[in-house]
């Protein structure tokens, strides 16, 4: 049990290694501020690949977002398709923020147009339908994804990283975005590699959600934004 103020990091997928992968992004953005804590759900995939895993996912990211303990200063709901995120906000009294969400305002700042480079194709509509929901639907580029089996590209480094750089090159030469969003929080450490390579600016969504839920923790928490 967390006994000290914290964000809690929910993972809408099963596996606790994607969890321990984005725990450790989550806390080392939010070093000096507040500790970070991380649940896995249990009852969804390892990896959510189309959207109705994406809208079953939700019932699981409300049920322990509700069970949250009195400590938890924010929530991030760490899956790209933020699924939960509305009925989650609506149920809780701490911010809740989604990294779709949070990534998708940080890319379009300054009226970028801005795309998602991903391993998910099927989840192509649920994106889209999260720029047309944060209104933003007329800077969004569109998306590009990775060739072949999302879960087979995700549990290989090197290609995944080889295969994300050509559709974030795709979203800029070809679709005319400014800044590319990498789509999924499976996919957080290859955002951070992929970071240096391009001077178009790569969003990594678990960064963005995490300054944004710090900076809507209220004032008395001592979180400085």
């Amino acid at each position: 049990m967390n006994t000290a103020p914290h964000i809690l990091l929910i993972n809408p997928n099963s596996s606790r290694a994607t969890s321990d992968m984005m725990h450790a992004i989550a806390r080392k953005t939010a070093t000096g501020r507040m500790a970070v804590a991380v649940a896995t759900a249990s009852r969804n995939p390892p990896m959510i690949v189309n959207g109705a895993q994406l809208e079953a996912a939700a019932d699981q990211v409300i049920e322990i977002g509700v069970g949250h303990d009195a400590d938890c200063r924010g929530i991030v709901v760490s899956a790209f398709g933020d699924p939960g995120l509305a009925a989650l906000r609506q149920r809780v009294a701490v911010p809740v923020v989604g990294i779709c969400e949070a990534s998708m305002i940080e890319a379009s700042r300054d009226g970028r147009r801005f795309g998602v480079a991903t391993t998910t194709p099927d989840l192509a509509e649920a994106i889209a339908g999260r720029a047309r929901d944060l209104g933003l639907a007329h800077l969004y580029s569109g998306i590009r994804c990775t060739p072949g089996d999302p879960i087979a590209v995700a549990g290989d480094e090197k290609l995944l990283e080889r295969s994300l750089a050509e559709a974030v090159r795709e979203c800029i030469e070809l679709d005319g975005a400014e800044a590319v969003i990498i789509g999924g929080g499976p996919l957080g450490q290859a955002a951070e590699q992929l970071q240096p390579m391009f001077e178009t600016p790569i969003i990594a969504p678990i960064p963005c959600a995490m300054e944004r839920v710090l900076c809507l923790v209220p004032v008395s928490a001592e979180v400085a934004c």
